[in-house]
């Protein structure tokens, strides 16, 4: 039969089930955000953060002498279960809520009070022997606790993103070795060009893409900054003397990240300004691969009446009416993906610009966005690679024919027979559908077929060298 226990806070009294390890201000922030019904246990990461700090705190308190050691000691036990998962079902408050995220540091103070009740031999809710605030929460705010472990876990996240677009990168580099010897044809405002490899146009992507491995570096350098220690504001109220440099210390050790003491806690304390950046590269990132989706949307169109020059795997039927219709779904869902994390650095970019004076209350959206979109850009980035990139063939038959059947290829005459006689021979070519070849070596006889074949080697084609 289940029982419950009854607390109370300064508003009153709340019944909740014995079961439950928050408490009622916990219970409160259920009743009142009830915004995108995803829950912070839904962050994993984020939840093991919240205990890394709240360890990092009762380590520094024992060892200043402001916790006594056996709370101190029970509070790290508990904050190491929780760090484990084992207790996630517990974290229960909305991502987007009010109050600067007070409620995600309540809810992470009272689980962990309740479990270091159960291991000091007390039950649930028994806080005269260790408190919510009084002692999980000693020497910290909400505005240095939960931005700090926000930063943490955003750290740990980028790790396993950042090994993502990794790979991705690398499997369009394998592609590009393995394309390395089809000729293709360049396009520039989707009009026929120069010549290319198609290992180039593949080389390209895995560049494009490899520049934003060094943004999410810089990223994580910025966020390695902390304000643990400025409690309210950044004046380090309730916090005994070296607590920040300690704790931070502390943290530093428990997380194995290189996190640095703020040199100004009052400017750290309402500073958004390393997110906003994050944001900016999640976003460059997500156009360069929206681009890139685009691209290969484009080269695969078809299989008849458009470029198709690469196949993409046929993953499902793609329509409800026309039979043996195959649809680029997988590079349609990362166009999308991309969207939507364009749209949240808006939604990051104004809640950081909505600070005022001392504080950012704006912390929740802004996390829900970045968590969101890191998750997001995780999943695409291993959806493309997966279902697309490492399945894609080329037609090599088809592209070659395009270029040699191109005007295009009339711009490699330019240093034999000059602008004006090349433009002449492309007019001519576009208006009769005679080929370069033939009117300028058959019937203008401009160059013989020996300098011709020298100019269009397969190697001068993709790699040109200047000849007369």
């Amino acid at each position: 039969m289940s029982t419950s226990r009854i607390e109370h806070d300064f508003l009153g009294e709340r019944s909740l089930p014995d079961t439950a390890y928050y408490g009622i201000q916990t219970l409160r922030a259920l009743e009142n955000f009830d915004i995108t019904g995803i829950p912070i246990k839904n962050e994993p990461l984020f939840v093991q953060a919240l205990a890394y700090v709240k360890k990092g705190a009762a380590l520094a308190n024992k060892e200043l002498g402001v916790l006594p050691a056996n709370i101190a000691d029970a509070i790290a036990d508990a904050c190491d279960r929780v760090a484990t998962g084992e207790f996630d079902n517990q974290f229960l408050t909305d991502m987007i809520q009010g109050g600067a995220g007070t409620s995600v540091n309540m809810n992470a103070n009272e689980v962990i009070a309740n479990v270091a009740l159960e291991i000091m031999g007390h039950a649930k809710g028994e806080y005269q022997f260790c408190h919510p605030n009084n002692h999980v929460n000693c020497s910290q705010s909400t505005n240095d606790a939960y931005p700090t472990a926000f930063r943490i876990a955003l750290n740990n996240k980028l790790v396993g993103y950042r090994e993502t677009l990794k790979v991705l990168a690398d499997a369009f580099a394998q592609k590009g070795e393995e394309f390395h010897d089809i000729l293709k044809m360049g396009r520039t405002q989707l009009q026929d060009a120069v010549p290319m490899s198609m290992g180039d146009e593949f080389q390209a992507f895995a560049t494009n893409l490899r520049e934003e491995l060094l943004r999410i570096d810089d990223s994580r350098r910025l966020i390695n900054e902390i304000n643990m220690g400025a409690t309210a504001i950044g004046s380090r109220i309730n916090a005994p003397t070296g607590y920040p440099e300690l704790v931070t210390e502390h943290l530093r050790t428990i997380t194995g990240l290189n996190l640095l003491l703020a040199g100004d806690l009052f400017e750290a304390t309402y500073d958004t300004g390393a997110y906003v950046q994050l944001s900016g590269v999640l976003k460059r990132t997500a156009v360069k691969l929206s681009k890139i989706c685009n691209d290969l949307r484009l080269l695969s169109s078809g299989p008849r009446t458009g470029f198709n020059e690469i196949n993409l795997p046929a993953l499902q039927p793609g329509s409800s009416i026309m039979p043996g219709k195959v649809n680029p779904v997988v590079p349609e869902v990362v166009n999308q993906t991309a969207f939507y994390v364009i749209g949240a650095d808006l939604t990051v970019t104004m809640a950081a610009e909505a600070g005022q004076l001392q504080l950012n209350v704006m912390e929740p959206v802004i996390s829900f966005a970045l968590f969101t979109s890191i998750s997001y850009m995780t999943n695409a980035c291993r959806t493309l690679r997966d279902k697309c990139v490492v399945g894609i063939t080329a037609n090599k038959e088809h592209a070659e024919s395009l270029v040699r059947n191109s005007i295009g290829i009339v711009t490699q005459l330019n240093p034999v027979i000059g602008y004006e006689a090349s433009a002449e021979i492309a007019k001519e070519a576009l208006k009769t559908g005679k080929s370069v070849h033939d009117i300028a070596v058959t019937e203008r006889g401009l160059l013989t077929q020996e300098k011709w074949d020298e100019i269009f080697t397969f190697e001068n084609l993709i790699r040109p060298v200047f000849m007369k």
